[in-house]
């Protein structure tokens, strides 16, 4: 045995060339209209991708790992928590097992994308490992986890593993090209979701707001609009109120009304304060589903 096979070195090499051989055949491939991303096989005939780097129509093709090139079907898609659940003929493709496992900032994670049957690995470090969270369109993701890594446009979906080799989640592009990565449990608990209905719920109000100026140091929203049809409608809000609060907090934003308006509050009631030709007034609105969920 030669000294080189006792370097450390050789032998982190080597471990993280085995986590790579051992995800390649659950990798894959995604192109749509204008779009290259990476997936991985999550249940038989089932790939989970990013929502963001998939196109908003038109056919889908998955490669495998195999190189075979298969058609993919939209089963549902949740821009939330960024995750897109596509159909696949692919009966022999290996599904990947994820694992919830606590990941501590400073520990080392590799990082598997696709590209035409090959995987392209990075190495990654875990710069920050938190607590749950919501995204910014309100979607809920069971922890807080940053990579730093030099990944390519195409290496969104791609699978994040541990030093052990534990499938723990997909990286995705957050604000400012910050690597994410949506934990195992969230990819679960949505995919599964989509798979049932094909789509998650999220909360609607039935108005049209405008930010506007309260004071010198305050924010509110105009209502510009009003479904007939929807919650606002029915609680009273009329065409022309300025809302102050929202369950209680004063409003920062229509940023934070789409993170209060997320799954989660679909059925909640909750009370929203306004201003009405000056005059306060308060009602209480069941947050109803959109629509177009």
């Amino acid at each position: 045995m030669n000294e080189a096979s006792h370097s450390p070195l050789a032998a982190l090499s080597g471990a993280i060339a085995n986590i790579v051989r051992g995800a390649h055949p659950s990798i894959v491939t995604v192109r749509s209209r204008g779009a290259r991303a990476s997936g991985f096989i999550w249940r038989p005939g089932l790939v989970v991708t990013a929502d963001e780097a998939l196109a908003d129509e038109g056919p889908i093709e998955v490669t495998l790992a195999n190189g075979e090139r298969v058609a993919g079907t939209l089963e549902g898609r949740d821009a939330t928590t960024d995750i897109a659940l596509l159909r696949v003929d692919a009966p022999a493709a290996l599904p990947v097992p994820l694992v919830s496992h606590p990941v501590d900032t400073g520990s080392l994670a590799i990082v598997v994308g696709g590209a035409g049957g090959n995987a392209i690995p990075a190495l990654a470090l875990v710069t920050h490992a938190g607590a749950a969270w919501k995204s910014l369109r309100g979607g809920a993701i069971d922890a807080r986890i940053e990579i730093e890594a030099a990944l390519r446009d195409s290496a969104q979906g791609a699978l994040v593993l541990d030093a052990e080799g534990r499938a723990i989640g997909m990286a995705v592009f957050g604000p400012r090209r910050r690597v994410l990565v949506i934990p195992a449990a969230t990819i679960d608990r949505v995919a599964a979701t989509l798979d049932a209905h094909g789509k998650i719920a999220r909360g609607y109000l039935g108005v049209g707001l405008q930010s506007v100026r309260i004071g010198s140091d305050a924010v509110g929203a105009m209502v510009m609009s009003v479904d007939a049809d929807g919650p606002g409608a029915a609680a009273g809000i009329r065409q022309g109120d300025v809302i102050e609060r929202f369950d209680e907090r004063a409003l920062e934003g229509l940023a934070m009304l789409v993170r209060e308006l997320g799954p989660d509050s679909v059925g909640k009631c909750v009370r929203v304060a306004a201003r009405r030709a000056g005059e306060p007034i308060a009602f209480e609105v069941t947050i109803g589903t959109r629509p177009d969920a």
